[in-house]
């Protein structure tokens, strides 16, 4: 976990790997503002979280929040089985693209402005 929620529950979650993290804590400040309190989990191991205690893991991402959002520039499929039936994904469902990581970050959909919409969507499911 990189940044928790301020309420025990958080109302939703965001979640990245790598250099996607940065534009999920932008997001939680902008849901924030708008009174939605979010935790930011930044999991460079899918791998090493899976192996962890289920009561260690529930701790960071607990069933009883179904709202997540999990920002990949790369492809979703990994991400499924954390973001759950309600969750949604930022991610890359092709390749080929060429310019500055800011450019294509924005192309892409790899802003906190994109990542806060999704997270407001997942709350209204």
């Amino acid at each position: 976990m990189l940044l928790d929620s301020e309420k025990d529950t958080p109302d939703v979650i965001l979640m990245a790997s790598g250099s996607e993290v940065e534009q999920c804590v932008g997001a939680r400040e902008l849901l924030r503002e708008k009174g939605i309190d979010a935790r930011v989990v930044s999991m460079p191991c899918m791998e090493l979280f899976d192996e962890q205690p289920e009561e260690y893991r529930e701790s960071v991402l607990p069933k009883a929040v179904r709202a997540r959002v999990a920002s990949e520039a790369g492809v979703a499929m990994p991400w499924y089985k954390y973001i759950g039936m309600d969750g949604e994904t930022v991610c890359m469902n092709g390749y080929g693209a060429s310019a500055p990581y800011k450019v294509l970050f924005k192309h892409f959909g790899f802003t906190a402005e994109n990542i806060a919409a999704k997270a407001e969507a997942c709350l209204k499911k």
